[in-house]
């Protein structure tokens, strides 16, 4: 994709949304509007013809709605899609729905409004488009049930600090990132964790409002209890916690107990919450006692904490690119000196419980 432009097939059945999409992703000179759709079976057609690279997709749409199109899509002739969506908000479980089915990346878009949403939010909406061309996609199974703190400016987030890490305790934690794709990569690695396995703090790239319905899914299909964090939330064995959409988590330890610290402030790395936040802490506060893990995801967030992580004593492990929906994080922090060993995602939990001494 490099030297070619990506190719985008818009498929909305509002005719404004079509034009303003087209203006915001056009704007960006590595992308191509080929084509608008206003219906599923309209896009059938066009991509037939037109062979794009990606398709933002609607969900509430005439004839089929865009969550059955993508399970169909993704079942027999898989393409990244971006969900760009109104039905995806906070309380909504439609969005985990189009992240289990495939979706590479979801824009929850507004029911009103919605031209001067899409033109604030060019350049998320241009940076989604990017990642999901770089996504390797898979037919991967749909998950099934079983039966405050002040703003802190970007230094002070990431600033050094002379408190040293305390290795007096054996008890382990694991620390994991991820972004784009993580959310099966997460959900592969949760589902191997035994009953007392290492507490693990866990900051995936997701809006807010999404991750406590990412938790809440998870928590129904794990072994380990799964959780959106909370400020001050002790991390256990045989727990999980997710950091919330828009709030930076960082571990903190009081004596021999360990626990989450949730925090506003700028983006770090581009984002909020950040994965080099998390693993950053996690260096100061668990050192050598500490398990960091990188997963797949576009960009270099992580890639700095990891090295520091690493230089603190901790083991460090990250997704290898053969079986990463996105090898931009890991490979960021492979080269960079942050990850020691590489693993495919299936050998991930695995390696992980090694380390820990599991």
């Amino acid at each position: 994709m490099e030297d070619e432009m990506i190719k985008v097939l818009i498929v909305d059945d509002s005719a404004v949304v079509r034009q303003g999409l087209t203006e915001v992703l056009e704007a960006d000179p590595a992308i191509e509007v080929i084509g608008a759709a206003a219906d599923p079976y309209l896009a059938v057609e066009k991509m037939r013809r037109l062979k794009p690279d990606v398709i933002t997709l609607d969900v509430e749409m005439p004839r089929m709605d865009g969550i059955t199109f993508l399970r169909k899509l993704m079942s027999q002739h898989p393409i990244p899609v971006v969900i760009c969506s109104s039905l995806v908000g906070e309380g909504s479980d439609t969005q985990i729905k189009a992240l289990e089915y495939g979706a590479v990346d979801i824009i929850a878009k507004p029911a009103f409004g919605t031209r001067q949403f899409l033109q604030e939010s060019r350049t998320r909406i241009q940076d989604s488009v990017k990642a999901a061309a770089e996504a390797r996609l898979k037919k991967l199974p749909v998950m099934q049930s079983r039966q405050s703190q002040p703003k802190l400016s970007a230094d002070a987030v990431l600033s050094s600090s002379s408190i040293r890490p305390m290795t007096e305790t054996t008890e382990k934690i694991v620390a994991i990132g991820a972004s784009t794709g993580g959310t099966e990569a997460v959900r592969v690695i949760l589902e191997a964790m035994p009953a007392n396995c290492p507490a693990l703090a866990i900051v995936q790239h997701m809006p807010e409002g999404f991750t406590r319905s990412f938790a809440k899914r998870l928590d129904q299909l794990c072994d380990i209890k799964v959780k959106e964090a909370e400020d001050g939330d002790t991390l256990l064995r045989g727990h999980a916690l997710i950091a919330p959409g828009n709030r930076h988590m960082l571990i903190q330890r009081s004596g021999a107990r360990y626990y989450v610290q949730l925090r506003d402030g700028p983006l770090v790395t581009r984002h909020r919450p950040s994965v080099d936040v998390l693993f950053r802490s996690a260096a100061r506060h668990a050192g050598r006692n500490a398990l960091g893990v990188i997963l797949t995801g576009m960009g270099d967030d992580g890639a700095a904490g990891m090295l520091e992580m690493r230089e603190a004593g901790a083991a460090t492990l990250g997704q290898d690119e053969s079986s990463s929906v996105v090898y931009g994080m890991p490979r960021e922090a492979f080269a960079r000196g942050g990850v020691e060993h590489q693993f495919p995602l299936s050998q991930m939990a695995s390696a992980l419980l090694k380390v820990t001494g599991m």
